[in-house]
């Protein structure tokens, strides 16, 4: 069984904003303590399709500013104090799952700390360049300050964690390189039963936040130069951009619905993943709808796509490489065969695992009620 409850158990999250793929690892997490209040930084219950209605939410003091999905970026220098804020004194345990912040949550005096990492926050990391480039230059020495200070906060944050639970290999790597700490890889839930196949079309399929580090522009020039229609789902600071640009030659589909997204999973030829991806829940989802995966060898995929049985890992970042992949015959991958190796992430698998860890560390048995 696996619905549990430690007292004085408290989960953590950096905000709840929309339901991507953090946030459905975290609703999975918060599902095994169904009574364990959650905190977090900002929440929108609309925003994340009412998944969190039932539960007892408490905010920090920036969820008056009203910041939402598109223009919480906007409040980056506020997320690393405010998050001692969020109220946890009566915790004895703390399961948080961060991408930046909530790994800094203060603990009560003897409480136990187990983070789920999704990843060290990545602009202030390997990806610094990249943030400070899409800001203007007036802004640029102030947010490099902001980065510089997160930095810190997070080798502070790091030493205050008891265990780092990893989402990925790439995942671990770094927390070791940033943090100087050693994790457990524990690969995201995936909802595989969500997902079935249908008859595909010849179009290739984008899923992801329209943001620079997913590089969504490589998976549009591979599908040009492949010539293949293609589809993109979701959004993000480079859709008006990308508009611009491809409007005619490619469909933008926004955000869409959970049944939206598996009919287009199920309908495409691939998914092209052309970002280097810490873990890549869609990568796992388009398999789980029997697609394969066409993507840059590195990162998730190497742990998730299974070359010439799930998918093609091309070595190439660029788009030629891509497109290459993309003229090959992708209709000649066993749909039966993807969907089987998709099964190995399941939420159940994911849920057993969690809680066995912090089980372990907190050195005494989850209750379980009867």
């Amino acid at each position: 069984m696996l619905r549990a409850y430690m007292p004085g158990l408290v989960l953590a999250h950096d905000y709840l904003l929309v339901q991507r793929g953090a946030e459905r690892t975290f609703a999975a997490m918060a599902d095994i303590w169904p009574k364990a209040p959650i905190v977090t930084l900002l929440y929108d219950e609309e925003g994340t399709g009412g998944r969190f209605a039932h539960r007892k939410i408490s905010t920090s003091p920036l969820q008056r500013l009203g910041l939402t999905q598109r223009n919480f970026r906007m409040g980056l220098p506020l997320y690393a104090p405010a998050v001692r804020w969020l109220h946890t004194s009566h915790a004895d345990a703390i399961l948080s799952s961060s991408s930046a912040f909530a790994h800094g949550i203060k603990k009560a005096r003897g409480a136990t700390h187990v983070c789920y990492c999704h990843t060290p926050f990545r602009y202030a990391w390997q990806e610094r360049d990249i943030a400070l480039s899409e800001v203007s230059a007036p802004l640029r020495p102030l947010l490099d300050v902001v980065l510089r200070r997160h930095r810190r906060f997070d080798g502070r944050a790091a030493g205050r964690v008891d265990r780092f639970i990893a989402n990925s290999e790439l995942t671990r790597t770094r927390i070791r390189r940033y943090w100087g700490r050693d994790s457990t890889v524990v690969h995201p839930p995936v909802e595989v039963e969500r997902f079935n196949p249908a008859e595909p079309g010849d179009h290739v399929l984008f899923v992801g936040e329209l943001v620079r580090h997913k590089r969504p522009e490589k998976a549009i020039e591979a599908a040009l130069r492949a010539g293949r229609p293609m589809k993109i789902v979701g959004e993000g600071p480079q859709l008006g951009q990308l508009r611009s640009r491809y409007d005619g030659r490619v469909e933008f589909l926004g955000r869409v619905g959970d049944d939206a997204l598996a009919r287009h999973y199920a309908e495409a030829a691939a998914l092209v993943v052309p970002g280097v991806e810490e873990f890549g829940i869609a990568m796992v989802e388009a398999q789980a709808a029997g697609r394969p995966v066409v993507a840059i060898d590195a990162g998730g995929a190497r742990e998730t796509v299974v070359p010439g049985r799930t998918g093609l890992l091309v070595s190439n970042r660029g788009s030629s490489g891509l497109a290459r992949a993309l003229r090959e015959d992708l209709t000649a991958f066993d749909s039966e065969h993807i969907r089987a190796h998709a099964q190995r992430f399941s939420r159940r698998v994911f849920q057993e695992r969690i809680r066995e860890i912090v089980q372990e560390t907190c050195g005494r048995p989850v209750e379980v009620p009867g």
